[in-house]
C-alpha cells in the first residue's frame, strides 16, 4: 500500500511539474508578445479617460497645385462618360498624386461629380482630404494633424489605422487572453501555499462589478 501511495504521489508530482513547465512557457511567451501592446494600450487608456483635460491644438496645412493639362483632359473625359461614383483614379493621376503630395488614393473613398473629384483620406491622429476641381484644374490637399497623443489614441481605437494594424490588435488580444488564462492557472497551482491568492482574485472581479452596478447608470 505504501508503495502504491508513493507511486501515485510521484505521478501527481510529475503531472504538476509538466503543467507548471508548459504554463510558465506559454505565460512568458504571451507576456513577451504583449509587452509593447500592454504598455501602449495602458497609456492610451489613461489618455482617453482624461481626453477632456489634455489639450490639443490641431495643425492644418493646405497646398494647391495645378493638375497637368494631359491628366486634366483624361479626368474630364472620364467624367463625361458613365463612370461609377466610387471608381478609383487612373494610375497616371495616382502616380502624380504620390509624387506631388506623397499620398495614395488606392484605398480611399472617392466621390466623382461633374465639377469635382473629392478624396477622403482619414488617418490616425488627424484627417486629410484631396479635391480636384475639374473646371479650374486645381488639386488641393489639406492635412490636419492633432498631435501624437491623438495619434496613439486612434491606434488604441483602431481608427483609420488600416488592415495591418487591425490584424495586430487581433493577435495582441489573443496573446493577452493566453497571458491572462495561463496566469490564472498558475495562480491556482500555487494557491495552496499562498492564502491571499483567491481573495485578491475575488477583489479584482467584484470591484469593477460593484462600480458598474452602483455608479454606472
Amino acid at each position: 500500500m505504501a508503495g502504491t501511495a508513493a507511486t501515485l504521489d510521484a505521478r501527481s508530482q510529475q503531472r504538476r511539474a509538466f503543467w507548471l513547465k508548459h504554463l510558465h512557457q506559454w505565460h512568458w511567451l504571451s507576456a513577451a508578445m504583449c509587452l509593447v501592446g500592454l504598455v501602449l494600450f495602458s497609456l492610451t487608456g489613461f489618455t482617453l479617460n482624461h481626453a477632456g483635460a489634455i489639450g490639443a491644438s490641431p495643425e492644418v496645412s493646405t497646398r494647391s497645385v495645378a493638375l497637368p493639362p494631359d491628366l486634366m483632359a483624361d479626368l474630364q473625359r472620364l467624367v463625361g462618360g458613365e463612370i461609377p461614383s466610387q471608381a478609383p483614379l487612373p494610375e497616371v493621376v495616382e502616380s502624380w498624386l504620390q509624387e506631388t503630395f506623397s499620398i495614395s488614393s488606392k484605398s480611399a473613398p472617392i466621390e466623382w461629380s461633374e465639377e469635382e473629384i473629392y478624396v477622403s483620406l482619414p488617418r490616425p491622429g488627424g484627417d486629410a482630404w484631396l479635391s480636384i476641381d475639374l473646371i479650374s484644374g486645381e488639386a488641393t490637399h489639406e492635412l490636419t494633424d492633432r498631435g501624437w497623443i491623438s495619434y496613439l489614441n486612434d491606434l488604441h481605437k483602431g481608427r483609420n489605422a488600416g488592415p495591418a494594424w487591425s490584424l495586430f490588435i487581433d493577435v495582441f488580444a489573443f496573446a493577452t487572453l493566453i497571458f491572462a488564462i495561463t496566469g490564472l492557472l498558475l495562480l491556482k497551482m500555487h494557491s495552496k501555499h499562498r492564502p491571499g491568492t483567491w481573495p485578491a482574485v475575488g477583489f479584482g472581479i467584484v470591484l469593477p462589478l460593484l462600480l458598474a452596478l452602483l455608479f454606472i447608470h
